[in-house]
């Protein structure tokens, strides 16, 4: 990435300068949790009455709530991809999650993401960050595929997985409590090698998680040095093993005994962060979900639509972002409604906060917002948000007829879903019916024809998967 003077140069800054100006002091420090399957009002500061997320909800009266902010892809994979390397994961022919081979090639997608790929981790980490990734995985290493590149071939110095990648592993065995021998649960990965694994109780492995990245951040702020830390736990998502003293009945009580639960183990990491004096104002926490909810656990709040859906449900997550160090005083506890952004743009807009360098020669989809991210501007990106549908999901899961739209774009309040050819259109103005209730193409026919042309130039801009035959034959989940 660097040229050859810039690598002499970095190499050369230690013996030039003083000791001081290389310290973490100078350099913030970045952990972004990224929850997986959890909907926008699952965390009792979005509106979940039935659980108190008590730890996260004191990062966001400490810091700011986001309301308009987006993933980029409604399933797991693609999401991963996007708010690690800045762009669209069609680019990197990831538009579903990553399963074995067989079912990726006949979606037409890749087994794992290209190392190739210009990854936030390692653009810090030639910055002088220590980089860690403590949970899941998805980019690479599941099923069958056992040549996957490892975690730490994509720029972490560390890592810590589930079985969704390769390396170090913590796998899960689920304890129903019914007097039977708890069930494995891996997938195939305990027969890959490529790491030591370790089993633990399915309730316990968001804790194996949180205690890895706190000893690594521990670490990093021992030897001054800033970090960038993915803590990415596995939780919310199925099969649902809370403690036994958090088992209810039904699907969404054993989904909130499982939310409630991660959320006392990510606390450590949270409070060990806030009661450093060296860490509090030098930090900054990011929490989201990587795609809307379950059907039948969690909630979309407000919304239409789920996870694999391009409704708002499937593609809107809740944002919180603290960092006393960075957020304004007057805007600690507030909640910004009008900032429209998505992950893609967390990457060039980290890369900026923390003065590291972007990859040479590489144009991000995603737009720098700082100061939208800190609580200084209201600024929303000023691009288009695209959105291509799994290629194996044309129809609502589970087991649902309703086709779905196969594409999606959001630009200012308008919003338009359409199929591949652009036949079939939904208009939504989101700033009067954000749950998408009154189709308005019919009353609109300018917008849609605008919406159309710029969603169907991205969608044929981007590598092909196999989308249509699914559409075809019909979904196979």
């Amino acid at each position: 990435m660097f040229s050859h003077m810039r690598r002499l140069a970095l190499f050369l800054i230690p013996f030039f300068l003083p000791a001081a100006s290389l310290t973490a002091a100078e350099k913030p420090n970045v952990l972004l949790v990224f929850i997986d399957d959890m909907g926008w009002g699952d965390f009792s500061c979005f509106g979940n009455t039935a659980v108190e997320t008590q730890h996260i909800d004191r990062l966001a009266k400490e810091g700011l709530r986001f309301e308009q902010f987006y993933v980029n892809s409604p399933i797991c994979s693609p999401s991963r991809t996007a708010i690690s390397t800045g762009q669209y994961p069609q680019r990197w022919r990831i538009g579903s999650f990553l399963a074995h081979r067989q079912a990726n090639a006949g979606r037409g997608i890749a087994d794992w993401l290209d190392p190739k790929a210009p990854m936030l981790a390692r653009s810090l980490k030639q910055g002088g960050y220590r980089t860690g990734h403590f949970g899941k995985w998805h980019m690479g290493g599941q099923r069958d595929v056992a040549d996957a590149p490892l975690i730490t071939a994509y720029g972490f110095d560390k890592s810590l997985t589930n079985f969704e990648g390769l390396g170090p592993r913590v796998l899960p065995l689920c304890d129903a409590y019914d007097g039977k021998p708890p069930k494995r649960h891996d997938l195939g990965s305990a027969s890959l090698g490529h790491g030591p694994i370790v089993w633990e109780d399915r309730s316990l492995v968001t804790k194996s998680f949180a205690n890895a990245a706190l000893a690594f951040i521990r670490q990093a702020e021992s030897a001054d040095e800033p970090f960038y830390v993915n803590l990415w736990p596995d939780d919310v998502h199925s099969p649902f093993y809370p403690p036994k003293a958090r088992r209810g009945d039904g699907k969404r009580a054993l989904y909130h005994g499982v939310l409630d639960t991660m959320d006392e183990q990510l606390s450590p990491v949270f409070d060990h962060i806030r009661n450093s004096e060296k860490l509090r104002d030098n930090t900054l926490v990011i929490v989201c979900s990587d795609n809307g909810p379950e059907p039948g656990a969690g909630s979309s709040g407000p919304f239409t639509g789920a996870k694999t859906e391009l409704y708002e449900g499937g593609i809107r997550s809740s944002l919180v972002v603290w960092g006393p160090g960075f957020v304004p005083d007057d805007k600690r506890g507030t909640t910004n409604t009008r900032s429209v952004f998505s992950a893609i743009d967390l990457v060039p807009s980290l890369l900026e906060l923390t003065g590291s360098e972007s990859p040479d020669g590489v144009e991000f989809d995603g737009e720098a917002l700082p100061d939208t991210l800190v609580g200084k501007s209201e600024a929303s990106r000023s691009a288009p948000i695209f959105f291509r549908r799994p290629p194996d999901r044309p129809v609502r899961m589970p087991g649902g007829k309703r086709d779905l739209p196969d594409l999606a774009i959001r630009d200012g309040d308008w919003k338009l879903l359409c199929e591949y050819d652009g036949s079939k259109p939904e208009l939504y103005h989101l700033g009067r019916d954000r749950a998408e209730k009154k189709n308005v193409a019919d009353k609109h026919p300018k917008e849609v024809e605008r919406l159309k042309k710029l969603l169907l130039e991205w969608h044929r801009s981007m590598p092909a998967d196999n989308g249509e035959k699914f559409e075809k034959k019909g979904s196979k989940r």
